[in-house]
């Protein structure tokens, strides 16, 4: 695994609501404007989606990545690898999901990546960041709507 870019927000929201909505990966779309589509290409026995194909354009990040999805963690960590993408040569993420009281959710979002072309580490490190911030911004708005 990459080193892993890092932050974290805190949801108005019970944890099940921020499980549900984390763990629903073919909803992306729905809520995060840097997924542009998200496609379940398997399922566990728990009908958990465990590959899924995303169209993603964040910044300097646009790819079709397929992310494998590891739940042996869940429910309170999920965790993802990538499978193949067009750009990317690596990509490894981790959302941490815990509860802070019964109304109040906090999430930390990992992620890291590796492109195909050298990109400086520090310009790689700002566009992860800008990812999971933007991500959890919009998580965070989708679940206090």
């Amino acid at each position: 695994m990459t080193d892993l870019s890092k932050s974290l927000i805190s949801i108005d929201a019970p944890i099940a609501d921020v499980q549900k909505a984390l763990f629903e990966l073919d909803k992306y779309p729905e809520w995060s404007s840097q997924i542009k589509s998200a496609e379940a290409l398997a399922r566990d026995d728990q009908g958990r989606i465990t590959k899924v194909k995303m169209s993603i354009d964040a910044g300097m990040m646009k790819d079709r990545p397929v992310l494998d999805y590891d739940w042996s963690q869940a429910p309170n960590k999920l965790s993802f690898s990538l499978d193949e993408a067009d750009l990317l040569t690596g990509m490894d993420g981790v959302y941490t999901i815990t509860a802070i009281d019964e109304d109040t959710t906090e999430v930390t979002y990992e992620l890291g990546v590796t492109l195909s072309m050298a990109v400086p580490a520090m310009m790689r490190q700002k566009a992860e960041k800008a990812t999971i911030d933007a991500a959890l911004a919009q998580l965070k708005a989708h679940l206090e709507a």
